[in-house]
């Protein structure tokens, strides 16, 4: 999952700071099945990141445990799109797709489906954000007070102009807030906070949290260029350190035929962040100072105002070419006439890389993030295999690439599937699964939203799992993981999570997630030696199996909700 759950409400739409690996490369295209066949399996050369605990013995949990072994091991590198590592890691999926029976459903009849992409590397050399002001100069400094925004669009930037600041920057008629209202951003820096007013209900404050949301206001305004200032409440979850010590890691985009980035707003020309404790710089002599402006942000009366002056943004970018994979496998449905009909399942496969190393460790292995819930959409796939009689309809497993640049594979699959879009139903997605304690039960992420509740709690009581409600509803994880990709195409999705409710009374599920997130989240101890609940992996995969199989042989596809936020706004063309 990118970023902090709770710093980031729709990550793919954020200016990413930290991420990437200065590697790239062309990804090879072998073939997986003859080297199963062979019995050279592509990941015979993993090594074990850790002293590990012994394998389990029942059969499915060690199947799942050896899954994670091998794509956290240090020989994967942290699996970062566009790396060796991560070519490595689809290479040995699509054995595990051959091995299991499945067929491969990339492009050319082929396992892989090629995911274009722009890296972004920014350079301190040329980095510049002033603010000019009653006959004044304020020069911040780079990595202590700001960071240039990555820009796709030209290696070298510098833009000088007046700035307005715009509130959060969001324009929600239905719940009447603008904060455009009365501000002319013609040819002028918007300057704003990130979020949504804490009125605003979790789905529609995840949707104008957005930063691709933010921008597009942006650009229909006239803005030419953007700084967000960071809020105390934004860095208690992302604290500056953290952002400024990843400085120099590269950010990806899509890229389309001509080579252009895809979704990277050229017509704001120059963009920044600058951290909380920066903020009074910004908005020196203006109307406001930064802790009223904060303060208002907090109780919903946050109103814009033009800032005297200008702005000064200047930057450098390294723009590269890079490109990674997705893997992706069919099993065919049973029903002729409901066999080019498919649901898909997805897993992110990239992890984080190489990065800053913590205790002397630099490899980011990603176990839990996601290579335990590439794990179990493999049992899950072998599970729907095996049945004496397969779904009408057919079934799409897909390990996803560049999901922690910003959800870019899962975007490029929703829109430009290997199989005709029109016959996409269904996404269940896996990411992240927390199994640190032996739980009673599952979280389903999103099933308010569509026909998929029914089936997922009838799913539940067949496998003899509990539901329980989202407990951190405020980190809108719903549009936060490759699922979000699936329901902007319009297709109803659902992300199943770990429990939270203790099997055994003693082992805590809930305490054990927020120790995760607090001490390995994206750090290199996320690690195949976490102490995983092997057995509860065996669950979700027989549920996400079981979810996969009634919609599959239901008469009617899935369908959102009348009036569901996501529905009207996405959903309608389908």
């Amino acid at each position: 999952m990118p970023l902090s759950r709770a710093a980031c409400p729709a990550s793919r739409h954020l200016l990413v700071f930290a991420c990437g690996l200065l590697l790239a490369c062309q990804p090879r295209t072998p073939d997986p099945a003859a080297s199963v066949a062979a019995g050279t399996d592509p990941a015979a050369a993993a090594v074990p990141t850790a002293a590990l605990p012994p394998l389990p013995d029942d059969p499915a949990q060690r199947r799942i445990a050896e899954d994670v072994r091998t794509l956290a091991s240090d020989a994967f590198e942290g699996r970062e799109a566009g790396t060796p590592g991560y070519d490595k890691a689809a290479d040995y999926v699509a054995g595990r797709f051959a091995a299991i029976g499945l067929a491969p459903a990339g492009e050319g009849n082929g396992w892989f489906q090629r995911v274009p992409l722009l890296k972004a590397t920014r350079e301190e050399a040329g980095a510049a954000l002033v603010v000019a002001r009653n006959g004044r100069e304020i020069a911040l400094r780079f990595r202590d007070q700001y960071l240039t925004g990555l820009n796709y669009a030209a290696a070298e930037h510098a833009l000088e102009a007046e700035a307005v600041f715009v509130g959060q920057a969001v324009h929600a008629p239905e719940l009447k807030q603008d904060d455009f209202a009365g501000l002319d951003l013609r040819g002028k820096i918007a300057v704003l906070f990130s979020g949504a007013p804490a009125r605003f209900d979790n789905d529609r404050r995840a949707y104008y949290s957005a930063m691709q949301t933010k921008q597009q206001a942006l650009v229909e305004r006239g803005a030419v260029g953007m700084v967000v200032v960071n809020t105390p409440e934004y860095e208690a979850s992302a604290p500056w350190a953290q952002t400024a010590e990843g400085w120099a890691k590269p950010g990806m985009r899509l890229r389309d035929a001509e080579g252009a980035p895809i979704d990277a707003f050229p017509e704001l020309r120059a963009t920044a962040r600058v951290a909380a404790a920066a903020a009074d710089l910004i908005f020196a002599d203006g109307p406001q100072p930064a802790a009223e402006l904060f303060d208002a942000a907090r109780d919903g009366t946050l109103r814009g105002f033009a800032l005297p002056g200008t702005l000064r943004l200047a930057g450098r970018t390294l723009i590269e070419r890079s490109e990674s994979r997705n893997v992706v496998a069919r099993l065919t449905g049973s029903d002729p006439a409901r066999a080019d009909e498919h649901v898909v399942y997805t897993a992110h496969l990239d992890h984080i890389g190489i990065g800053v190393p913590v205790n002397g460790d630099a490899i980011y292995n990603g176990a839990l993030d996601n290579a335990l819930g590439v794990a179990v959409m493999l049992e899950a796939a072998r599970i729907l295999h095996a049945r004496e009689l397969r779904p009408k309809r057919s079934m799409l497993f897909v390990a996803l690439t560049a999901e922690e640049q910003g959800l870019l594979g899962a975007e490029w699959f929703a829109t430009r599937p290997t199989v005709p879009a029109a016959g996409l139903v269904a996404n269940i997605n896996l990411d992240m699964p927390v199994l640190l304690a032996p739980s009673k039960d599952v979280v389903p992420v999103g099933i308010e939203h569509s026909s998929l509740k029914a089936v997922v709690e009838t799913a539940a009581k067949e496998v003899g799992v509990d539901l329980s409600a989202d407990p951190f509803p405020e980190d809108v994880v719903f549009v936060r993981s490759d699922q979000f990709a699936f329901v902007r195409a319009g297709v109803p999705a659902v992300y199943l999570n770990g429990g939270i409710v203790s099997a055994d009374g003693q082992r805590m599920p809930r305490l054990a997630m927020q120790k995760f997130l607090r001490d390995h989240y994206h750090r290199p101890s996320d690690q195949a030696d976490l102490p995983i609940a092997w057995g509860d992996a065996v669950r979700l995969a027989d549920l996400n199996a079981r979810i996969g199989a009634l919609i599959g042989d239901a008469e009617q596809r899935p369908r959102w909700n009348a009036g569901d936020f996501f529905g009207e706004r996405f959903g309608k063309g389908r």
